[in-house]
């Protein structure tokens, strides 16, 4: 009802306030889980270099990979939906690479640097559990294409994406040419590499790019937890399966992907979660599922 979905926000405006808060810490990146009132299972990526609207340098970009490294050895019970996030203090969630670190790189080391960011993307497109970008502030280049490495995009008041790569005589170089296109089409992914135009949040949602925006300050982590709540309580293997038979099925033809949910299917019926998710209906009570 209308009634519990405001209650529901209330309640999750309250988590924001109790935990979108950050001790001073070195790392560029770096996880938050566990913390008191937080959803149990919910996992955030932190982006912590304010100062430079967290562009991506080599210390950034070595941080995020241990993030995705502890992440990839969490059991699923306690790893159910991860979100990145910028850390709060600054005005953007990532402003691309950072460019004065870039000048001075050899031809060389630019490209290793470009492959390692691909690689680390990519690392969060494979991710088992959902991933949700929660835009608050400018998220152009890389910073878009981190976005774009997420299952799910939100946005605040203050977000603006766009891919501005051909304006520095280059392209998106971390996915960007490839994972836009089918999010928003090929006309429009083409419009905006092309042009290097910026969107509004509500330009955003208009084509897709974003599956939601909250007219708020940090309404892109606001909705991001919301979203990521509602996930966590959901059987984390069953999310799991659904999101491989997603992306896999996506990728081929109907039969295929037929057989591969199918597959995904299977997967879930050996599970104690699918136990007590019979067992929770037939008793009239809320399932309580542990990822096993």
């Amino acid at each position: 009802t209308n009634h519990q979905h405001q209650m529901f926000a209330r309640a999750s405006r309250s988590l924001v306030r109790r935990f979108y808060s950050v001790a001073v810490r070195e790392e560029e990146a770096f996880l938050e889980f566990g913390l008191e009132g937080q959803p149990k299972g919910v996992v955030q990526i932190v982006l912590n270099r304010a100062s430079r609207k967290n562009a991506i340098s080599r210390k950034l970009l070595s941080d995020l990979e241990v993030c995705l490294q502890e992440i990839n050895s969490m059991p699923a019970g306690d790893a159910r939906v991860v979100i990145v996030r910028a850390a709060p203090g600054g005005n953007a969630f990532c402003a691309g690479a950072d460019l004065k670190e870039r000048k001075s790189m050899s031809q060389d080391e630019a490209r290793v640097f470009v492959s390692r960011l691909r690689s680390a993307f990519t690392s969060i497109e494979k991710l088992p559990m959902p991933t949700i970008a929660a835009i608050d502030g400018f998220a152009l280049g890389g910073g878009l294409e981190l976005a774009l490495s997420c299952d799910l995009r939100y946005s605040g008041s203050a977000g603006l994406m766009g891919l501005p790569e051909t304006g520095l005589a280059i392209i998106p170089g971390a996915g960007g040419t490839q994972r836009l296109t089918p999010v928003v089409g090929i006309a429009k992914a083409k419009e905006l590499i092309f042009t290097g135009n910026r969107l509004t949040p509500s330009e955003a949602l208009a084509i897709g790019l974003i599956n939601g925006f909250k007219d708020t300050e940090l309404g892109g982590f606001e909705y991001a937890l919301e979203v990521a709540t509602k996930i966590s309580l959901n059987g984390p293997i069953g999310v799991r399966s659904a999101k491989k038979a997603i992306n896999l099925g996506s990728q081929t033809d109907i039969t295929s992907g037929l057989a591969i949910e199918e597959l995904c299917y299977q997967e879930v019926i050996p599970t104690k979660d699918r136990l007590e998710g019979l067992a929770a209906f037939a008793e009239g009570r809320k399932p309580v599922y542990n990822g096993n």
